[in-house]
């Protein structure tokens, strides 16, 4: 029989990662799900999210499939405020 842990609540901190590292993770994720999300739900093709966003049509691909290597978090926040996202962060 399998043993259930309960999670931590961020995915990061319960792989290993240290608190601060793992809180930087789950911004980066949490980002670029929400942005993977505004692009689906407003049927943009990349090079229309990529002229929409003001980036090559390359980084959207790189953000679709998912290369969160290939993005800061100073990045991250950039393409959400032009996606019309507003980026609030909670401390707690």
């Amino acid at each position: 029989m399998s043993k259930v842990i309960e999670s931590s609540g961020n995915v990061f901190t319960d792989l290993g990662f240290s608190d601060e590292e793992a809180v930087l993770l789950k911004l980066r994720a949490d980002l670029m799900a929400s942005l993977r999300k505004e692009i689906a739900d407003q049927g943009w093709t990349q090079q229309q999210a990529a002229e929409r966003l003001g980036v090559g049509q390359s980084r959207i691909s790189d953000l679709v499939r998912g290369k969160w290597e290939k993005f800061s978090i100073d990045m991250l926040i950039t393409l959400a405020a032009r996606a019309g996202r507003k980026v609030e962060l909670a401390f707690g």
